[in-house]
């Protein structure tokens, strides 16, 4: 964990992302009950103060004691720093949970347990190259299959699915799968 801590904070330092807010988030936000929304690895923010001038509360979550620090602190914001390979998503606590350009499977299972009856699912993150797996400078580790993503949520109301070609937040090419859910 402090090796991975090390590494994403100097990510952050020396690569920094766009601040732009993802657009899944701004174009499905209106499909989420006003509530309680946890951000997954969520960075230093840009979704998180979105969600905030929303009138959202906020559980922002990320390994980086970097990106956190840039996030600001308010009443509505609780941030947690912490390891999602060990933290467990609490049951039945969010109107909304959002996962951007992160991917750890053993989190699936939880965000649907985690989601209140009505909440919604925004999750967008990359994919394997269909034609080309073996391409590109990701993990494949943290890359989903051909429509695992869709698969994964299969039991909750899909509101929008699709995998395209894409330019990541540090004008990277690269391949996505989105999806808006909402649990029935």
């Amino acid at each position: 964990m402090i090796e991975d801590k090390a590494r994403w904070n100097e990510r952050h330092v020396s690569k920094p992302m766009r601040h732009e807010v993802s657009l899944i988030l701004k174009k499905y936000i209106n499909y989420a009950n006003i509530g309680t929304a946890l951000d997954l690895a969520c960075g230093t923010g840009r979704n998180t103060h979105f969600l905030e001038e929303k009138n959202f509360i906020i559980d922002a979550v990320d390994l980086s004691d970097y990106a956190l620090s840039q996030i600001k602190d308010t009443k509505n914001i609780l941030k947690i720093e912490t390891d999602l390979d060990t933290y467990d998503l609490k049951k039945n606590s969010y109107d909304l949970i959002l996962n951007c350009n992160y991917l750890n499977r053993r989190l699936m299972k939880q965000m649907i347990d985690s989601l209140k009856d009505g909440g919604l699912l925004i999750f967008e993150t990359f994919i394997v190259a269909h034609d080309k797996p073996e391409q590109g400078s990701m993990n494949p580790a943290y890359l989903l299959a051909k429509n695992e993503l869709l698969s994964a949520f299969l039991g909750m109301d899909i509101i929008y699915y699709e995998e395209r070609n894409d330019i990541n937040l540090r004008g990277e090419k690269n391949k996505i799968a989105s999806l808006v859910a909402k649990k029935k």
